[in-house]
């Protein structure tokens, strides 16, 4: 890992950008975006470092790129979640919005009881309004603690997280599994288009039931629960999550590497998740055919990820009954409460069937073989807020 000192921060990977530390987790959040990563889970012994990093963060790009695809790592809080090409009642926002490209400031970083805490914030002008990201760590736990708070803001919104994890690359090295859902559906308009030289499998529009089994352009089905998989193509599905208490989960187990990345969300704020399965099908720059083996599990509540405006009007999910977006009211903050967390499995763990709040401070991760973890994990945070 790349690092110096500036000015207070760090430069990591050409981004200056904010260190928090606990027992167990290391974790850096640029300034310029909020993104989050690099972070190393159990940093005194297996260093697991999940999530992905563009492989140009070190190469001159052209001005005109937008800070998002600049910066591009880790997770990063979207507002509004989506590409945003249309202008939405006069407001024109930026791909995945301010929060995602514009510079957070600095508010504090404080130490107490165990817990760490990193706040920032960010004035918004498309819309104006204020976002407080808090960022907590916990020792002992082998997790990252979210929240944003959205204040000030009227009208209707999209928005969501955009963790990215780079896999192994050997194929189908990391199986993806997820809490109930109510269907699956495929970007309602490929992901990438030949004539701009960008490559898509998946039958757009196509509706499904279980990610073992979605419908490819030539009429096969792929099996989107391991990855990687089909190199040289860019995909986007959507999962519309079923209510279930005490939170909704998805998660990725690595047989080999004996270990899991899971996500703990509501359902009630986060409702759909977006799969952006990334393997070399952008020929352009910068990708270049090299953002390879890279999985974006999105968490939001938007229509797939074209914007506010989409996400706004009638379309084919809020038709089902899904919604995708949240009326704003500026005297009622949103708060967005998202847990990241590892844990550590044992050599017959395959996958992840279940996992289940198993005491006020503990989850389970059950396997699909009956095999379980349990994982120090404050898992009410998702609705309080509050990791204590």
């Amino acid at each position: 890992m790349k690092r110096e000192s500036l000015l207070g921060k760090h430069v990591v990977h050409g981004q200056p950008s904010w260190r928090i530390r606990s027992s167990s987790v290391e974790a850096f959040v640029t300034e310029v975006g909020g993104h989050l990563a690099p972070v190393v889970f159990d940093r005194r012994r297996r260093c697991i470092q999940p999530y992905a990093l563009a492989p140009w963060w070190n190469e001159k790009l052209p001005p005109e790129l937008p800070p998002i695809v600049k910066v591009l790592r880790g997770d990063f809080f979207c507002l509004p979640f989506g590409g945003n090409e249309e202008a939405c009642r006069g407001e024109r926002h930026q791909v995945h919005g301010e929060t995602a490209n514009r510079k957070w400031t600095f508010e504090s970083s404080e130490r107490e009881a165990g817990r760490t805490t990193l706040h920032l914030s960010l004035n918004t002008t498309v819309r104006r309004g204020r976002v407080d990201k808090r960022i907590t760590l916990v020792d002992g736990h082998n997790a990252v603690y979210c929240q944003h708070v959205v204040s000030g803001m009227s009208g209707p919104m999209d928005f969501g997280h955009h963790a990215m994890l780079k896999f192994p690359a050997q194929p189908g090295s990391g199986i993806l599994t997820h809490s109930p859902i109510k269907f699956g559906m495929v970007s309602v308009q490929p992901l990438e288009n030949p004539e701009t030289f960008g490559y898509s499998m998946l039958k757009p529009g196509a509706k499904f039931n279980s990610l073992s089994r979605v419908p490819t352009m030539t009429g096969g089905r792929a099996d989107l629960t391991r990855y990687p998989a089909r190199r040289g193509f860019e995909d986007l599905v959507l999962l519309a999550t079923k209510q279930c208490e005490p939170f909704a989960w998805v998660a990725v187990t690595f047989p080999k590497e004996r270990y899991v990345w899971f996500a703990l969300k509501d359902p009630q704020v986060l409702r759909q998740t977006a799969l952006w399965h990334s393997n070399g099908g952008r020929h352009y720059p910068p990708w270049n055919g090299r953002h390879l083996n890279v999985l974006g599990i999105e968490d939001l509540t938007g229509f797939f990820h074209y914007g506010l405006a989409p996400s706004v009007r009638r379309n084919c999910l809020n038709e089902l009954g899904e919604q995708t977006c949240f009326q704003l009211k500026p005297e009622q903050p949103l708060k967005v409460n998202y847990i990241m967390a590892v844990a550590e499995i044992p050599r017959n763990f395959d996958r992840t069937n279940r996992i289940e709040a198993d005491r006020d401070a503990v989850v389970a991760l059950i396997s699909a073989g009956g095999e379980f973890v349990r994982v120090p994990l404050r898992h009410a945070f998702v609705l309080t807020g509050t990791p204590q």
